[in-house]
Protein backbone atom coordinates (compact mmCIF):
# COMPACT_ATOMS: atom_id res chain seq x y z
CA UNK A 1 0.00 0.00 0.00
CA UNK A 2 1.48 3.49 -1.01
CA UNK A 3 -0.39 5.18 1.40
CA UNK A 4 1.83 4.48 4.69
CA UNK A 5 -0.06 6.26 7.14
CA UNK A 6 -3.28 4.08 6.06
CA UNK A 7 -1.55 1.08 6.25
CA UNK A 8 0.29 1.80 9.49
CA UNK A 9 -3.33 1.94 11.42
CA UNK A 10 -4.73 -0.99 8.98
CA UNK A 11 -2.13 -3.40 10.60
CA UNK A 12 -2.31 -1.96 13.79
CA UNK A 13 -6.32 -2.72 14.05
CA UNK A 14 -5.25 -6.23 12.73
CA UNK A 15 -2.93 -6.79 16.05
CA UNK A 16 -5.55 -5.14 18.12
CA UNK A 17 -8.15 -6.99 16.88
CA UNK A 18 -5.89 -10.46 17.39
CA UNK A 19 -5.07 -9.72 20.92
CA UNK A 20 -8.45 -8.91 22.55
CA UNK A 21 -11.40 -10.98 23.56
CA UNK A 22 -14.38 -9.38 21.53
CA UNK A 23 -17.73 -9.03 23.35
CA UNK A 24 -19.18 -6.66 21.79
CA UNK A 25 -22.80 -8.06 21.20
CA UNK A 26 -23.16 -5.90 17.63
CA UNK A 27 -19.76 -7.15 16.26
CA UNK A 28 -18.08 -10.39 14.05
CA UNK A 29 -15.31 -11.91 12.20
CA UNK A 30 -15.76 -11.91 8.47
CA UNK A 31 -14.50 -14.60 6.33
CA UNK A 32 -11.24 -13.76 3.38
CA UNK A 33 -13.97 -14.56 1.34
CA UNK A 34 -16.19 -11.72 2.40
CA UNK A 35 -13.19 -9.14 3.05
CA UNK A 36 -12.16 -10.42 -1.22
CA UNK A 37 -15.36 -9.15 -2.17
CA UNK A 38 -15.39 -5.85 -0.06
CA UNK A 39 -12.40 -4.79 -1.89
CA UNK A 40 -13.25 -6.50 -5.49
CA UNK A 41 -13.75 -4.04 -8.24
CA UNK A 42 -17.35 -3.96 -8.06
CA UNK A 43 -16.61 -0.91 -5.63
CA UNK A 44 -15.78 1.04 -9.31
CA UNK A 45 -19.48 0.72 -10.37
CA UNK A 46 -22.22 2.93 -10.21
CA UNK A 47 -25.51 0.64 -10.24
CA UNK A 48 -28.13 3.24 -9.51
CA UNK A 49 -31.51 1.25 -10.01
CA UNK A 50 -32.49 -2.08 -9.91
CA UNK A 51 -31.75 -5.22 -11.71
CA UNK A 52 -32.56 -4.75 -15.91
CA UNK A 53 -33.56 -0.93 -15.01
CA UNK A 54 -30.53 0.82 -14.35
CA UNK A 55 -29.89 4.29 -15.39
CA UNK A 56 -25.78 4.06 -16.48
CA UNK A 57 -24.59 1.53 -18.71
CA UNK A 58 -22.28 -1.58 -18.22
CA UNK A 59 -24.54 -3.32 -15.45
CA UNK A 60 -24.97 -6.79 -17.08
CA UNK A 61 -22.61 -8.63 -14.20
CA UNK A 62 -24.06 -5.99 -11.62
CA UNK A 63 -27.69 -7.39 -12.46
CA UNK A 64 -26.42 -10.87 -11.66
CA UNK A 65 -24.58 -9.78 -8.59
CA UNK A 66 -28.13 -8.45 -6.97
CA UNK A 67 -29.93 -10.93 -8.15
CA UNK A 68 -27.63 -14.00 -6.77
CA UNK A 69 -27.69 -11.95 -3.68
CA UNK A 70 -32.09 -11.82 -3.67
CA UNK A 71 -32.00 -15.52 -4.66
CA UNK A 72 -30.04 -16.52 -1.45
CA UNK A 73 -31.51 -14.03 0.73
CA UNK A 74 -34.37 -15.64 0.13
CA UNK A 75 -33.41 -19.24 0.49
CA UNK A 76 -31.29 -18.84 3.51
CA UNK A 77 -34.91 -17.85 5.59
CA UNK A 78 -36.95 -20.51 3.67
CA UNK A 79 -38.63 -18.11 1.25
CA UNK A 80 -37.59 -18.60 -2.08
CA UNK A 81 -41.14 -20.66 -2.37
CA UNK A 82 -43.76 -20.37 -1.04
CA UNK A 83 -44.48 -22.34 2.65
CA UNK A 84 -47.90 -24.22 1.57
CA UNK A 85 -48.12 -25.15 -2.30
CA UNK A 86 -51.46 -24.37 -2.42
CA UNK A 87 -50.16 -20.78 -1.94
CA UNK A 88 -48.91 -18.17 -4.91
CA UNK A 89 -48.62 -21.57 -7.00
CA UNK A 90 -45.56 -22.42 -5.26
CA UNK A 91 -43.60 -19.05 -5.92
CA UNK A 92 -42.24 -17.19 -2.87
CA UNK A 93 -44.71 -14.43 -1.43
CA UNK A 94 -41.48 -12.90 -0.35
CA UNK A 95 -39.49 -9.41 -1.52
CA UNK A 96 -35.73 -8.87 -0.77
CA UNK A 97 -34.50 -5.73 -1.29
CA UNK A 98 -30.65 -5.70 -0.73
CA UNK A 99 -29.23 -2.27 -1.51
CA UNK A 100 -29.74 -0.24 1.94
CA UNK A 101 -26.02 0.77 2.76
CA UNK A 102 -27.10 -0.45 6.87
CA UNK A 103 -29.69 -0.94 9.28
CA UNK A 104 -30.39 2.36 10.14
CA UNK A 105 -31.14 3.54 6.64
CA UNK A 106 -33.12 0.20 5.91
CA UNK A 107 -35.73 0.71 8.68
CA UNK A 108 -36.11 4.56 7.84
CA UNK A 109 -37.06 3.50 4.08
CA UNK A 110 -39.68 1.11 5.67
CA UNK A 111 -41.31 3.93 7.71
CA UNK A 112 -40.85 6.39 4.88
CA UNK A 113 -42.86 3.64 2.59
CA UNK A 114 -45.34 2.72 4.89
CA UNK A 115 -46.37 5.32 7.31
CA UNK A 116 -47.47 8.75 6.66
CA UNK A 117 -45.10 11.52 8.11
CA UNK A 118 -46.33 12.26 11.63
CA UNK A 119 -47.61 8.82 11.72
CA UNK A 120 -47.23 6.49 14.58
CA UNK A 121 -44.66 3.86 14.96
CA UNK A 122 -44.17 1.38 18.19
CA UNK A 123 -41.02 0.59 19.44
CA UNK A 124 -39.31 -0.99 21.91
CA UNK A 125 -38.09 2.70 24.18
CA UNK A 126 -34.29 3.16 23.89
CA UNK A 127 -33.58 2.17 27.76
CA UNK A 128 -35.56 -1.04 27.40
CA UNK A 129 -33.36 -2.59 24.94
CA UNK A 130 -34.97 -0.88 21.73
CA UNK A 131 -32.94 0.88 18.80
CA UNK A 132 -32.35 4.68 18.17
CA UNK A 133 -33.91 4.03 14.83
CA UNK A 134 -37.42 2.54 16.42
CA UNK A 135 -38.45 5.85 16.43
CA UNK A 136 -36.15 7.78 19.26
CA UNK A 137 -36.41 11.59 19.90
CA UNK A 138 -32.86 11.73 18.49
CA UNK A 139 -32.84 9.81 15.75
CA UNK A 140 -34.59 11.06 12.46
CA UNK A 141 -37.37 8.40 12.72
CA UNK A 142 -38.84 10.13 16.05
CA UNK A 143 -38.17 13.59 14.63
CA UNK A 144 -40.43 12.20 11.19
CA UNK A 145 -42.68 10.13 13.24
CA UNK A 146 -44.33 9.81 16.30
CA UNK A 147 -42.92 7.04 18.63
CA UNK A 148 -45.29 4.68 20.84
CA UNK A 149 -43.05 3.45 23.27
CA UNK A 150 -43.62 -0.07 24.99
CA UNK A 151 -41.03 -1.26 27.61
CA UNK A 152 -40.70 -4.77 29.78
CA UNK A 153 -42.24 -5.43 33.20
CA UNK A 154 -40.63 -3.66 35.93
CA UNK A 155 -40.50 -7.26 38.40
CA UNK A 156 -39.71 -9.88 34.75
CA UNK A 157 -37.39 -7.08 32.90
CA UNK A 158 -39.35 -8.86 29.95
CA UNK A 159 -41.92 -7.91 27.32
CA UNK A 160 -45.15 -7.79 29.24
CA UNK A 161 -47.26 -8.62 25.78
CA UNK A 162 -50.42 -7.71 27.58
CA UNK A 163 -49.44 -4.33 27.92
CA UNK A 164 -47.98 -4.00 24.43
CA UNK A 165 -51.62 -4.89 23.66
CA UNK A 166 -53.45 -2.34 25.90
CA UNK A 167 -50.84 0.65 24.37
CA UNK A 168 -51.41 -0.69 20.75
CA UNK A 169 -55.06 -0.82 21.07
CA UNK A 170 -55.41 2.75 22.58
CA UNK A 171 -52.68 4.94 20.36
CA UNK A 172 -53.67 2.39 17.06
CA UNK A 173 -49.94 3.27 15.38
CA UNK A 174 -49.67 2.61 11.74
CA UNK A 175 -46.62 0.33 12.02
CA UNK A 176 -45.61 -1.92 15.14
CA UNK A 177 -41.84 -3.09 15.64
CA UNK A 178 -40.81 -6.24 17.29
CA UNK A 179 -37.14 -6.39 17.82
CA UNK A 180 -34.13 -5.26 19.99
CA UNK A 181 -30.83 -4.33 20.51
CA UNK A 182 -30.25 -5.07 23.80
CA UNK A 183 -33.31 -7.87 24.47
CA UNK A 184 -31.85 -10.82 25.55
CA UNK A 185 -35.04 -13.14 25.69
CA UNK A 186 -36.82 -14.63 22.39
CA UNK A 187 -39.50 -12.18 21.22
CA UNK A 188 -42.70 -14.19 20.57
CA UNK A 189 -43.75 -13.02 17.11
CA UNK A 190 -47.19 -14.96 17.32
CA UNK A 191 -48.06 -12.29 20.01
CA UNK A 192 -46.94 -9.41 18.10
CA UNK A 193 -48.86 -10.53 14.88
CA UNK A 194 -52.33 -10.42 16.99
CA UNK A 195 -51.38 -7.25 18.51
CA UNK A 196 -50.93 -5.48 15.15
CA UNK A 197 -54.02 -7.48 13.79
CA UNK A 198 -55.66 -5.70 16.94
CA UNK A 199 -54.90 -2.03 15.91
CA UNK A 200 -54.75 -2.46 12.03
CA UNK A 201 -51.24 -1.95 12.44
CA UNK A 202 -48.02 -3.47 9.66
CA UNK A 203 -45.79 -5.76 11.43
CA UNK A 204 -42.40 -5.22 11.43
CA UNK A 205 -39.62 -7.53 13.00
CA UNK A 206 -36.09 -6.22 12.91
CA UNK A 207 -34.38 -9.29 13.51
CA UNK A 208 -30.78 -7.42 12.99
CA UNK A 209 -28.87 -9.24 16.21
CA UNK A 210 -30.54 -12.47 15.62
CA UNK A 211 -30.52 -13.38 12.04
CA UNK A 212 -27.83 -15.53 12.23
CA UNK A 213 -29.68 -17.44 15.24
CA UNK A 214 -32.60 -17.58 12.99
CA UNK A 215 -30.79 -18.88 10.34
CA UNK A 216 -28.59 -21.45 12.14
CA UNK A 217 -32.13 -22.45 13.31
CA UNK A 218 -31.68 -22.03 17.13
CA UNK A 219 -34.44 -18.72 17.33
CA UNK A 220 -37.63 -18.84 15.71
CA UNK A 221 -38.35 -17.18 12.30
CA UNK A 222 -40.52 -13.97 12.65
CA UNK A 223 -41.31 -14.31 8.68
CA UNK A 224 -45.10 -16.49 9.53
CA UNK A 225 -45.73 -13.44 11.11
CA UNK A 226 -44.39 -10.35 9.51
CA UNK A 227 -45.19 -8.16 7.22
CA UNK A 228 -41.87 -6.96 6.85
CA UNK A 229 -38.44 -8.05 8.02
CA UNK A 230 -35.21 -5.79 8.20
CA UNK A 231 -31.89 -6.87 9.41
CA UNK A 232 -28.29 -5.76 9.16
CA UNK A 233 -25.57 -8.74 8.09
CA UNK A 234 -22.33 -8.26 10.09
CA UNK A 235 -24.13 -9.14 13.15
CA UNK A 236 -24.76 -12.95 14.04
CA UNK A 237 -25.11 -13.65 10.47
CA UNK A 238 -21.18 -12.43 9.83
CA UNK A 239 -21.47 -10.63 6.80
CA UNK A 240 -20.55 -6.96 5.62
CA UNK A 241 -22.09 -4.25 6.62
CA UNK A 242 -24.98 -4.02 4.80
CA UNK A 243 -28.69 -4.14 5.42
CA UNK A 244 -31.59 -6.31 3.98
CA UNK A 245 -35.43 -5.44 3.50
CA UNK A 246 -37.56 -8.40 3.48
CA UNK A 247 -41.76 -7.57 2.53
CA UNK A 248 -44.40 -9.00 1.29
CA UNK A 249 -44.26 -8.85 -2.56
CA UNK A 250 -48.08 -6.96 -2.25
CA UNK A 251 -45.47 -4.12 -0.42
CA UNK A 252 -42.30 -4.49 -2.52
CA UNK A 253 -42.87 -1.43 -4.95
CA UNK A 254 -43.15 0.64 -2.04
CA UNK A 255 -40.16 -0.87 -0.25
CA UNK A 256 -38.12 -0.34 -3.12
CA UNK A 257 -39.31 2.90 -3.89
CA UNK A 258 -38.52 4.75 -0.71
CA UNK A 259 -35.41 3.08 -0.81
CA UNK A 260 -34.08 4.21 -4.34
CA UNK A 261 -34.79 6.67 -5.38
CA UNK A 262 -36.18 7.62 -1.89
CA UNK A 263 -33.08 7.75 0.65
CA UNK A 264 -29.96 6.52 -1.70
CA UNK A 265 -28.60 6.16 -5.19
CA UNK A 266 -25.85 3.93 -6.65
CA UNK A 267 -26.13 0.65 -3.90
CA UNK A 268 -22.40 -0.36 -3.22
CA UNK A 269 -21.97 -3.05 -5.36
CA UNK A 270 -18.93 -4.39 -3.87
CA UNK A 271 -20.96 -4.46 -0.53
CA UNK A 272 -23.71 -6.63 -2.16
CA UNK A 273 -21.28 -9.07 -3.52
CA UNK A 274 -20.00 -9.19 0.05
CA UNK A 275 -23.43 -9.83 1.03
CA UNK A 276 -24.04 -13.01 -0.65
CA UNK A 277 -21.04 -14.35 -0.40
CA UNK A 278 -22.04 -14.13 3.62
CA UNK A 279 -25.16 -15.83 2.87
CA UNK A 280 -24.24 -18.45 0.77
CA UNK A 281 -21.40 -19.29 4.13
CA UNK A 282 -24.79 -19.16 6.70
CA UNK A 283 -26.16 -22.04 4.36
CA UNK A 284 -23.38 -24.34 5.14
CA UNK A 285 -23.73 -27.41 7.86
CA UNK A 286 -21.03 -25.53 9.80
CA UNK A 287 -22.77 -22.42 10.18
CA UNK A 288 -25.85 -24.34 12.53
CA UNK A 289 -22.84 -25.64 15.01
CA UNK A 290 -21.64 -22.01 15.05
CA UNK A 291 -24.76 -20.75 15.95
CA UNK A 292 -25.55 -23.28 18.49
CA UNK A 293 -22.31 -22.62 20.27
CA UNK A 294 -22.93 -18.63 19.95
CA UNK A 295 -26.10 -19.57 22.25
CA UNK A 296 -24.25 -22.17 24.72
CA UNK A 297 -21.64 -19.71 25.31
CA UNK A 298 -23.69 -16.65 26.31
CA UNK A 299 -25.56 -19.00 28.21
CA UNK A 300 -22.55 -20.47 29.99
CA UNK A 301 -20.90 -16.91 30.58
CA UNK A 302 -24.35 -15.83 31.86
CA UNK A 303 -24.01 -18.49 34.27
CA UNK A 304 -20.58 -18.16 35.89
CA UNK A 305 -21.21 -14.61 36.14
CA UNK A 306 -24.25 -15.16 38.06
CA UNK A 307 -22.23 -17.33 40.28
CA UNK A 308 -19.91 -14.65 41.22
CA UNK A 309 -22.81 -12.20 42.36
CA UNK A 310 -23.50 -10.41 39.21
CA UNK A 311 -26.70 -9.02 38.67
CA UNK A 312 -28.06 -10.16 35.21
CA UNK A 313 -30.78 -8.58 33.76
CA UNK A 314 -33.90 -10.56 32.82
CA UNK A 315 -32.17 -13.68 35.25
CA UNK A 316 -30.58 -14.98 31.96
CA UNK A 317 -30.16 -15.28 28.08
CA UNK A 318 -31.65 -16.68 24.99
CA UNK A 319 -29.79 -15.31 22.40
CA UNK A 320 -26.19 -14.32 21.85
CA UNK A 321 -25.90 -11.26 24.21
CA UNK A 322 -26.75 -10.23 27.84
CA UNK A 323 -26.82 -7.07 29.86
CA UNK A 324 -25.20 -7.29 33.29
CA UNK A 325 -26.23 -4.62 35.90
CA UNK A 326 -22.88 -3.58 37.23
CA UNK A 327 -24.04 -0.48 39.32
CA UNK A 328 -25.69 -3.07 41.36
CA UNK A 329 -22.13 -3.43 42.77
CA UNK A 330 -21.05 0.54 42.37
CA UNK A 331 -19.91 0.25 39.32
CA UNK A 332 -20.79 2.38 36.14
CA UNK A 333 -21.13 0.80 32.78
CA UNK A 334 -18.68 3.41 31.27
CA UNK A 335 -15.81 2.80 34.69
CA UNK A 336 -16.79 -0.94 33.82
CA UNK A 337 -15.94 -0.59 30.14
CA UNK A 338 -12.74 1.30 30.41
CA UNK A 339 -11.48 -1.35 33.18
CA UNK A 340 -11.96 -4.60 30.78
CA UNK A 341 -10.73 -2.93 27.89
CA UNK A 342 -7.60 -1.96 29.33
CA UNK A 343 -7.30 -5.56 30.40
CA UNK A 344 -8.11 -6.41 26.24
CA UNK A 345 -11.73 -7.45 26.86
CA UNK A 346 -13.86 -5.14 24.83
CA UNK A 347 -17.49 -4.75 25.58
CA UNK A 348 -19.74 -1.63 25.80
CA UNK A 349 -21.99 0.38 28.43
CA UNK A 350 -25.35 0.06 27.97
CA UNK A 351 -28.60 1.48 30.16
CA UNK A 352 -30.73 -1.04 31.64
CA UNK A 353 -34.59 -1.33 32.11
CA UNK A 354 -35.38 2.04 34.47
CA UNK A 355 -31.25 2.96 34.73
CA UNK A 356 -31.24 5.56 37.11
CA UNK A 357 -28.23 6.98 35.45
CA UNK A 358 -27.47 8.55 32.16
CA UNK A 359 -26.65 7.17 28.93
CA UNK A 360 -23.19 8.50 28.75
CA UNK A 361 -22.61 6.72 31.47
CA UNK A 362 -24.84 4.43 32.23
CA UNK A 363 -25.80 1.13 34.90
CA UNK A 364 -24.67 -1.37 32.90
CA UNK A 365 -22.87 -3.64 30.00
CA UNK A 366 -23.78 -5.10 27.35
CA UNK A 367 -22.05 -8.72 26.40
CA UNK A 368 -22.16 -11.13 22.87
CA UNK A 369 -20.52 -14.16 22.17
CA UNK A 370 -20.72 -13.96 18.19
CA UNK A 371 -17.38 -12.48 17.33
CA UNK A 372 -15.74 -14.85 20.06
CA UNK A 373 -17.59 -17.94 19.08
CA UNK A 374 -16.38 -17.35 15.67
CA UNK A 375 -13.00 -17.77 16.91
CA UNK A 376 -13.14 -21.05 18.50
CA UNK A 377 -14.05 -20.21 21.81
CA UNK A 378 -16.04 -22.62 23.70
CA UNK A 379 -17.76 -23.41 27.15
CA UNK A 380 -14.68 -24.21 29.06
CA UNK A 381 -12.72 -20.80 27.35
CA UNK A 382 -16.02 -18.91 28.64
CA UNK A 383 -15.51 -19.73 32.02
CA UNK A 384 -12.28 -17.95 32.29
CA UNK A 385 -13.56 -15.03 30.46
CA UNK A 386 -15.87 -14.86 33.17
CA UNK A 387 -13.62 -15.42 35.75
CA UNK A 388 -11.31 -13.05 34.55
CA UNK A 389 -14.45 -10.31 34.05
CA UNK A 390 -15.35 -11.01 37.30
CA UNK A 391 -11.49 -10.30 38.71
CA UNK A 392 -11.03 -7.02 37.13
CA UNK A 393 -14.13 -5.43 37.47
CA UNK A 394 -13.46 -6.00 41.56
CA UNK A 395 -10.32 -4.60 41.47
Amino acid sequence: MRDKEIEKLIKQEEKRQKKVVNLIASENYVSQDVLKALGSVFVNKYAEGYPAKRYYGGNGLVDKVEKLCQERALKLFGLHRATRPEWNGGKSRWHVNVQPYSGSPANLAVFSALVPQGGKIMGMSLEMGGHLTHGQKVSMTGKFWKQVPYGVDKKTERIDYDEVLRIAKREKPALIIAGATAYSRKIDFKKFRKIADACGAYLMIDMSHIAGLIAGGVHPSPFPYADIVTTTTHKTLRGPRAALIFCKKELAQKIDKAVFPGLQGGPHMNQIAATAIALKEAMKPGFKKYARQVVKNAKILVNELKKKGWRIISMGTDTHLFLVDVWARGISGKEASEKLERAGIIVNKNMIPFDIRKPADPSGIRIGTAAVTTLGIKEKDMKKIAEKIDKILKM
